[in-house]
């Protein structure tokens, strides 16, 4: 994914409990794991481990450790994105943050949401998948002739302009009750999504 506008900013990577595979820690400057994320580790010694523990079973030793006790507000993944705000990031990306329990999978699009409202960005990884939110701004994803996109409005009324791919838009007013932009298709190139209002873009690999 690259984004049309933004700026260069640190990088975290948060570690959920979910095992979607495909991560990569190479382009990261924190890594954190959530809770059960310790577990899927692979071996990487994490910066930090975050959470209540009630998913992992205990609280490892050795690591600097946020523990909360689990009668919370936050998500353990909020928790996680709050540290990385407090330390100074504000480029996010989320691994094991995909399928299980549906509702901690919408949770993560609010997480991803809340990233976008205090200026920062994410992208969420997993099962093939990517998930990111934007709000009055534009990104270009990787082409690939029939690879599928979904473009959707979040917390409102969205205009929304698709460039490169199979169903094109010209500042068209998607709206949250109505899925028109599921299931577009790619092209060889990069598609352009520019989004007036606030969206979920959804893209496979």
């Amino acid at each position: 994914m690259k984004y049309m506008e933004g700026r260069n900013m640190g990088r975290c990577v948060i570690i959920g409990s979910r095992d979607n595979g495909g991560m990569e820690f190479q382009s990261a400057d924190f890594v954190m794991a959530c809770d059960g994320g310790f577990a899927n580790m692979g071996g990487r010694r994490p910066d930090m481990v975050v959470g209540d523990f009630d998913s992992l079973g205990y609280v490892p030793e050795g690591f600097e450790v946020l523990y909360h006790l689990p009668e919370k507000d936050d998500t353990d993944v909020m928790l996680a994105v709050r540290e990385g705000f407090k330390r100074g990031y504000s480029d996010f990306i989320l691994y094991g943050c995909m399928g299980g329990r549906i509702d901690h999978a919408y949770a993560n699009y609010q997480v991803l949401a809340f990233i976008t409202s205090h200026g920062g960005r994410a992208v969420m990884k997993g099962d093939g998948w990517n998930v990111t939110h934007i709000e009055n701004c534009s990104l270009s994803i990787p082409g690939g002739k029939g690879k599928v996109f979904s473009v959707f409005a979040h917390g409102g009324e969205a205009a929304v302009t698709i460039k490169n791919a199979k169903y094109e838009l010209e500042q068209h007013v998607i709206t949250p009750d109505f899925p028109l932009g599921v299931s577009n298709e790619r092209e060889e190139c990069e598609a352009y999504i520019e989004v007036r209002g606030r969206a979920l873009i959804m893209w496979e690999d």
